[in-house]
């Protein structure tokens, strides 16, 4: 399996921190997010990787061509290095659909990959994920029974993915006109996902039904949320339920000093 950072956003709720660097680069306990993410996926057995860069692209990039544990090229991949390859979206910040779009060829015929926010840190065990992965799966999506205002929405019986909604403004979008979104189960969306390799082409097909702006070398802009909701209509996309889960989000100035909490007291 191989996997892909999300790491090309503004980063603007960390400001003043992002005037200057980009999130992925932001230190949490002396190393920056992307390695933490990184090193874990690498721990768990993923030795590939992309990661797409946008804004303070050139030091997202020079960060990973200083690592003497990753490989920038597949020529240079040897014993003990984790091969990481850059999607760019200088051109275009692409959202999280198009930056899957975008990175199409990195990610096609490798069976299947993890998504993992750039952002997020976590206690998930990633090889015990990836084995909740069920066979006919387009995408499966770690969820949580955790405190939030965003939700999505799955059949209870077969936990597959049917709509989500927001408490906070009362709007919900379900699959289905015959779904009543009170019958369905509520769950918290983690940003770690895998995805079939056969999602980059329904995206293409995607895109052209909904008639979005083409750009072959900027690529097209649309978040992975629509995708999967129109995805789910059609596909099986699944939800698997971490029991126990410890998440961060450090999207914020005050998720810091509980990210460095959190480090201190998870190895891998």
């Amino acid at each position: 399996m191989k996997a892909m950072i999300f790491a090309a956003g503004l980063g603007t709720r960390l400001k003043p921190l992002t005037d200057t660097l980009p999130k992925a680069l932001v230190p949490v306990c002396e190393k920056p997010l992307i390695e933490h993410v990184a090193r874990k996926l690498f721990a768990s057995g993923i030795s590939e990787a992309v990661v797409n860069i946008h804004y303070f692209a050139d030091k997202v990039e020079e960060w990973v061509k200083s690592q003497d544990w990753i490989a920038v090229s597949r020529s240079e991949m040897a014993d003990g290095k984790m091969l990481v390859e850059i999607s760019d979206e200088r051109e275009l910040l692409l959202e999280t659909g198009g930056a899957v779009l975008h990175a199409r060829r990195y990610l096609e015929g490798c069976g299947k990959f993890l998504i993992h926010n750039v952002d997020i840190l976590s206690n998930c065990d990633i090889r015990w994920f990836e084995s909740q992965v069920k066979e006919d799966a387009l995408a499966t999506l770690l969820v949580s029974e955790r405190e939030t205002t965003r939700f999505l929405l799955f059949d209870p019986a077969a936990l597959r993915l049917v709509g989500w909604m927001n408490t906070d403004s009362g709007d919900y979008h379900v699959t289905s006109p015959d779904i009543d979104p009170k019958e369905c189960r509520a769950l918290a969306f983690s940003g770690i996902h895998i995805l079939s390799d056969r999602v980059p082409a329904l995206m293409q097909e995607y895109v052209e039904e909904r008639g979005l702006p083409i750009d072959d070398v900027k690529g097209t802009r649309f978040p992975i949320m629509s995708f999967y909701m129109w995805l789910a209509a059609k596909y099986p996309v699944y939800g698997v339920v971490a029991g126990n889960l410890e998440f961060i989000d450090v999207g914020k100035l005050d998720a810091l000093k509980p990210a460095e909490e959190f480090v201190r007291s998870n190895a891998w």
